[in-house]
């Protein structure tokens, strides 16, 4: 059975009037290990031309859940570049799917798939091969393999857990080890596990297997392992921070990737870069072949590809493609991608440097010092998320003092004085900061932190006391370093807060097992046996004490007030600065001094993002054809419709 540290609950059980129905839900401190086990196999029933099909040949429990209807369409993400057979039989793989329901939860599938010898084969293949058979009198070695899937789904995000309950599942049928496999796949569905508060679950399926879950402290933190750290390794600082601002902003973002985990990976790092906010539209981190007309979705989405599918997805115009294993992101001509704010992107910039490359400031020096050691993937992982929680903080520092509650009863309604909130930024004529404001992830953000009284968390502590610190330090990267190593802590903390885990044993398959000439098929599981043992299992844990976790609420701090972006003398220089340069360039263009036009047309254009620059271009045109009723020559025109182009392309 499901041996346990941590004791189930008695709570959400229901039973029908015509028999035992599962349980639906845990209590609050609970949750299933796993909802589902799937065995998805290659359909010998629906034969064609073309693309092979996939089919579902049995499923655990066979009964919904209450509270987690099973998930419709499986068997396409199980193999995302298509059902297909294969001339040898290749390595066992892994890969975690997300799937996401009506009522936008999502969904864990974990897929582990191996290659079974082919005995349906049809047509003349099967006559020659049982031929050769029958004149060499030996039995012949199999040609074709079909894939198999193994499939866990859970709302639960442990991948390694998954991978290792598969994998031991595999084991036991590809080693024949004496273990029932009814018995493995009924401990796994009946097993509850906490849904957070840092504690820990040592649990067995009962094949000599010895596991750990740890549950992270706090549920609204994102755990992402070294999945961040990897995505910035695979396309660098300037690339993943164009991908941070295109997602802030509402764009289109498709990755794709020759190994299916690093899709979710990388979808994952790009998503929890944006804590605090959440992302509310399409998120499928691995797209099957048979769905990629979802990439004409007019919505904004993250999605991932393989890269098999890289010349289908070229002629997509209005989508930002980041390819993760060359290192490389095409933004299309037709996009406009806003920036971060000055001084926010220098500063992130110079942090993100300094983190990824510490070697960097010493470089120069005649004498440096030893090698300065890189922090190892998970805690580097921390400390890019840390710089990018330092930055959320100085861009939505007192966005309290702009919250306004309407209504308190049934729901909290909350407005939040964008206006307001822009102007005593200094940002008013920014379209980055516009753009994250009018977005859906910060209306989310206003319903879900707005209210005045909750659970706290680590943001909601940056960003009310820690924000003058933060600009204190900008200047200072020795305790700029130091607070993002403190804040760094506290997020490794969060998914690992008990530094001495318990030892962990699962058993593998025997290396090279998978290329072994007679395998049997994997068996028809017993799937009475599997629902009565479920049964018992649930029955066992309807005894035992329930585990409740008590959420601790309070006031939220306000924060310090709505200030300035920057000093208020530097903002209206710079704001002067950028209308005298667009004056300038236009009558540079009016006198035909190409010299002085090309030096300062770049300039220019940078300064019609700018709302006043806008303006004061339409206002300059004006003045000159009133003045003298310009004839321009062909170039002259080039000018003046380049500048008029940037200035359109801003707007919409």
């Amino acid at each position: 059975s499901c041996r346990e540290n941590a004791e189930p609950s008695r709570a959400g059980w229901a039973r029908a009037a015509t028999g035992t129905r599962f349980p639906s839900a845990a209590a609050a401190a609970m949750a299933r290990l796993a909802d589902y086990f799937i065995v998805v196999g290659y359909d010998h029933e629906k034969p064609g031309s073309g693309e092979g099909l996939g089919k579902i040949i049995q499923r655990f429990p066979q009964k919904d859940w209450d509270d987690t209807p099973f998930p419709q369409g499986i068997e396409l993400f199980c193999q995302p570049g298509g059902w297909q057979l294969s001339r040898e039989r290749k390595q066992p793989t892994f890969f975690v799917v997300v799937l996401t329901d009506i009522d936008s939860d999502r969904h864990y599938c974990s897929c582990l798939t191996f290659y079974e010898a082919e005995i349906n084969l049809q047509g003349t293949k099967k006559e020659e091969i049982e031929g050769e058979a029958e004149v060499s009198g030996l039995i012949q070695p199999a040609e074709v393999f079909a894939p198999k899937s193994l499939v866990l789904v859970s709302r639960l995000y442990y991948p390694e857990i998954f991978r290792a309950c598969l994998g031991l599942i595999y084991t036991v049928y590809v080693d024949s080890l004496n273990v029932s496999l009814e018995s493995l796949i009924a401990n796994l569905c009946a097993c509850l596990v906490p849904a957070a508060g840092g504690s820990q679950k040592l649990f067995s399926l009962g094949a000599g297997d010895r596991q750990l879950i740890q549950t992270p402290l706090h549920d609204s933190l994102p755990v992402t392992g070294t999945s961040v750290a990897l995505l910035f390794q695979q396309l660098g600082i300037q690339n993943v921070l164009s991908l941070f601002c295109a997602v802030l902003t509402e764009n289109k973002v498709l990755f794709h990737s020759a190994s299916f985990q690093r899709l979710s990976d990388a979808c994952r790092a790009l998503e929890s870069l944006m804590f605090p906010l959440k992302y509310s539209y399409p998120y499928i981190p691995i797209l099957p072949a048979q769905l990629l007309e979802v990439l004409s979705s007019p919505t904004p989405f993250i999605i991932g590809v393989h890269s098999i599918f890289k010349t289908d997805i070229h002629e997509l115009l209005d989508v930002i493609i980041a390819d993760l294993d060359g290192g490389t992101i095409k933004i299309p001509e037709c996009i406009h991608l806003s920036s971060l704010p000055e001084p926010l992107l220098h500063q992130t910039q110079s942090a993100l440097s300094l983190i990824l490359h510490p070697d960097l400031e010493v470089a120069d020096h005649a004498f440096p010092p030893p090698r300065t050691a890189l922090s190892h993937s998970k805690m580097l992982d921390k400390e890019v998320r840390a710089v990018f929680l330092r930055l959320f903080a100085q861009l939505f520092q007192g966005y309290r003092s702009c919250l306004q509650l309407i209504r308190i009863h049934a729901e909290p309604v909350i407005h939040f004085h964008k206006t307001a909130f822009l102007g005593q930024r200094g940002l008013v004529e920014n379209d980055f900061l516009t753009k994250v404001l009018n977005g859906m992830a910060f209306a989310g953000f206003v319903s879900e932190r707005g209210p005045p009284y909750r659970s706290c968390d680590l943001f909601d502590e940056l960003v009310a006391f820690e924000v003058e610190r933060i600009k204190v330090e900008e200047n200072n990267p020795v305790k700029m370093i130091k607070h993002v190593r403190e804040l760094a802590e506290q997020l490794f903390k969060n998914e690992n807060p008990n530094p001495h885990m318990a030892f962990q044993k699962v058993p593998r398959p025997t290396e090279g097992s998978h290329l072994r000439v007679h395998i049997l098929p994997f068996p028809k599981i017993n799937e009475a046996r599997v629902q009565e043992l479920i049964q018992e299992n649930l029955a066992k844990n309807q005894n035992a004490p329930p585990a409740t976790r008590v959420e601790k609420k309070c006031v939220v701090p306000a924060g310090p007030p709505v200030v300035s972006i920057m000093d208020k003398v530097t903002t209206v220089f710079n704001s002067a600065q950028r209308l005298e340069v667009v004056r300038n360039c236009i009558s540079f263009i009016f006198e035909n001094k190409i010299l002085e036009t090309e030096k300062t047309l770049p300039a220019a254009l940078r300064a019609l993002k700018g709302k006043a620059a806008r303006q004061c271009l339409t206002d300059e045109l004006g003045l000159h054809v009133q003045q003298n009723r310009a004839i321009l020559d062909h170039q002259q025109f080039d000018y003046i419709i380049r500048m008029m182009n940037c200035t359109l392309q801003v707007i919409l």
